[in-house]
């Protein structure tokens, strides 16, 4: 049992920690104007206030560090998704969990993308890592249009924009079929879809050298042959060239 006076517990100050996080993160759930107070806090783990002020410094840090957390929780969801042989399978998948995340944490959701944030945490920067990563696989075997960091941007603020309308704006983003309609969208400005009529030339050598670019960085490991590391540097440099025609 805590001791509410000094915030001592038997099961440490890391516990103590989780438990207020967790506390907040209910309570942030349960309010019907998507707030929460740092007395709320501690009074439901059972703890004064200035334990609350030495773990997190203020209210500021309270929500920063639950953010923190939000995105912890997300990345291990990313984490734990299947990696396939179809790349844009994967990224589809990836799409829909994101959603899904968002619809079972909508509280929780709304504070990780809100735009009020004093700093975003540094983890928020791993979702965009992963992203981009999925599009590199996309790239290394021709089903990507535009560089990867282009599509990821793309991909993640539409991902993240029709979320966050269906959840502040839920009567009038009422249509379930919304979300597969921007998926698909924005997929087909950054994919290369099969059935697409056929690109000019300069966007299928600007695709072709994309694709080299991207086989060469995903297997630095097994570059062999006649070109040496200098060269395969060279060879980038042109490739990254050829793309910006």
């Amino acid at each position: 049992m805590s001791d509410a006076t000094t915030g001592t517990t038997p099961r440490g100050t890391g516990d103590l920690r989780s438990r207020m996080l967790e506390a907040a993160e209910d309570l942030l759930a349960e309010s019907p104007d998507s707030d929460v107070s740092t007395r709320a806090v501690c009074v439901a783990v059972g703890v004064k206030q200035p334990v609350l002020y030495r773990l997190f410094g203020d209210k500021n840090g309270l929500l920063t560090a639950l953010v923190a957390h939000g995105f912890e929780r997300y990345i291990g969801r990313k984490q734990g998704l299947a990696v396939t042989d179809d790349p844009v399978a994967d990224l589809r998948a990836g799409w829909d969990d994101h959603l899904d995340f968002a619809l079972s944490n909508r509280a929780l959701y709304r504070l990780m993308f809100s735009p009020a944030l004093p700093e975003v945490p540094e983890t928020a920067a791993r979702i965009f890592d992963l992203l981009k990563r999925t599009l590199e696989r996309c790239a290394a075997v021709g089903a990507l249009r535009i560089p990867a960091e282009e599509a990821a941007q793309a991909i993640l603020a539409a991902n993240v924009g029709v979320t966050l309308s269906l959840l502040s704006q839920p009567e009038r983003f009422a249509d379930p079929a919304l979300p597969t309609r921007v998926r698909d969208a924005v997929f087909a400005a950054c994919l290369d879809e099969s059935a697409a009529a056929p690109a000019p030339e300069e966007d299928r050598l600007a695709g072709a050298a994309r694709q080299l670019e991207a086989q060469l960085e995903a297997r630095p490991a097994q570059r062999t042959g006649p070109l040496g590391e200098a060269e395969t540097a060279l060879l980038l440099v042109w490739l990254r060239t050829l793309q910006q025609q």
